[in-house]
């Protein structure tokens, strides 16, 4: 090969041969879920007037808007209380299960449903904050966010320890046979069966060529796509663990791997236009855009904190101008390690302080959990040994018949660093 084309090849090679930045995409998984659950159980006794028959946002007005914006809830399908139950309690299930990682890609296809089927039913309740869930969930789906920190990823390690202790060779990689799973099976099973009951009732209005997440393609034909290659991918695990289990997994790392490049383009975008915005605004530009939200009741839970930092009009103005030259300065300190990490706890601190004063932890909660998509790997590993090594002290005896985490740190650099 000439040496012009060699870096392009080592590039291809690297980014179809392994899942780049794991660990990002699992603080995602988690972070995403944690919230969305977290916000769901809170809204517990306000869910009839948020996205149910209660609420001003009557049923006949979210069809007729959905038929013309074409966006996906499951929600629109019936208006029976028991039907809104029902999709509450899947979205609040499908959250707790994605976040501990229990059967990562099905779990990721359920969490989108029921993010999307609670939002775009009530598409004027949503604020910054849900945007992003909104986003990260429709991505999630195309990640393998289970490989760390998850159930999934435990339950692969006990089969690579059982198959070693019998004396096989290969264990659960790409040259060995999955064994049966039964649990898969079944939940496989049960989603087909759930889709076909849906096409059959006929009155979903998901098309397969149009009104979807992409062009000539509906949700008919991304629901169905998903099933089959979720099917394919344990068949081949199955009975053709070689050369074509490699190409599948190939296939997916590249996947992933844009999925993971296009979540850091969505993160910059927002911050700069955010920046951006904010430069044309007179009050930014006088420094005193500040003042204004900390002298609202609504976003005022701790009134006496609001007066101390509203009254001082030097903090106002630092907390202003500061604000504006994060969020432009952010996306080009990708270019600098050092400054993009300085940068970054500058700016989930920020986030923080926003929970606080302005009572805002869901939106700040989704904002951080963007952010960690550019943390360091080094970093996140740190964290996760220290987590290890609390529950190893808080459960001995659960730690004992948990297989060594070491494959994971032999897991490839991230893209991130």
């Amino acid at each position: 090969m000439s040496a012009p084309l060699a870096p392009l090849a080592r590039g291809i090679d690297r980014v179809s041969r392994s899942a780049l930045g794991r660990y990002q995409t699992a603080v995602i998984r988690i972070g995403i879920s944690f919230a969305w659950l977290c916000f769901l159980l809170r809204e517990w006794p306000n869910r009839h007037e948020m996205y149910g028959p209660d609420g001003p946002w009557s049923w006949d007005m979210a069809r007729r808007l959905t038929a013309d914006n074409h966006a996906f809830t499951a929600l629109v399908w019936s208006d029976s209380t028991l039907w809104f139950e029902t999709v509450y309690a899947l979205a609040i299930v499908s959250s707790a299960l994605l976040m501990l990682g229990w059967r990562t890609r099905t779990m990721s296809v359920l969490f989108m449903i029921g993010v999307l089927s609670l939002q775009n039913r009530s598409v004027f309740l949503g604020d910054g904050g849900d945007n992003v869930i909104h986003l990260l969930a429709l991505y999630a789906v195309l990640t393998r966010c289970g490989l760390v920190w998850s159930l999934d990823a435990r339950r692969a390690r006990r089969r690579r320890t059982e198959a070693a202790d019998d004396g096989r060779t290969g264990g659960t990689g790409p040259g060995a046979p999955a064994g049966l799973d039964v649990t898969g099976i079944l939940l496989w099973a049960g989603c087909g069966l759930a889709l076909a009951v849906t096409e059959a009732l006929g009155n979903s209005r998901m098309s397969w060529t149009a009104d979807g997440p992409l062009p000539g393609l509906g949700w008919s034909a991304v629901f169905w796509g998903l099933w089959l290659v979720q099917g394919l991918w344990w068949c081949v695990r199955r009975y053709a663990p070689g050369e074509p289990r490699t190409v599948l997994d190939a296939f997916a790392n590249l996947a992933h791997n844009a999925t993971l490049l296009v979540i850091m383009a969505e993160v910059c975008l927002i911050y700069s236009t955010a920046g951006w915005y904010k430069i044309q605004g007179s009050r930014w530009q006088d420094g005193t855009a500040l003042y204004y939200p900390l002298h609202l009741d609504y976003f005022s839970p701790w009134p006496e904190l609001s007066d101390i930092l509203g009254g001082n009009s030097v903090i106002v103005l630092l907390l202003s101008y500061g604000t504006v030259a994060v969020q432009v300065a952010f996306p080009f300190t990708l270019l600098n390690r050092r400054a993009k990490n300085v940068l970054l706890a500058v700016m989930m601190c920020e986030h923080l302080g926003i929970a606080v004063t302005l009572g805002l932890p869901f939106f700040s909660l989704a904002m951080i959990v963007a952010d960690a998509v550019f943390l360091p790997t080094s970093f996140l590993r740190r964290v996760g040994a220290l987590t290890g090594r609390a529950r190893d002290r808080l459960l001995p005896a659960r730690a004992a018949s948990i297989p060594s985490q070491r494959e994971d740190e032999e897991s490839p650099r991230s893209l991130v660093g």
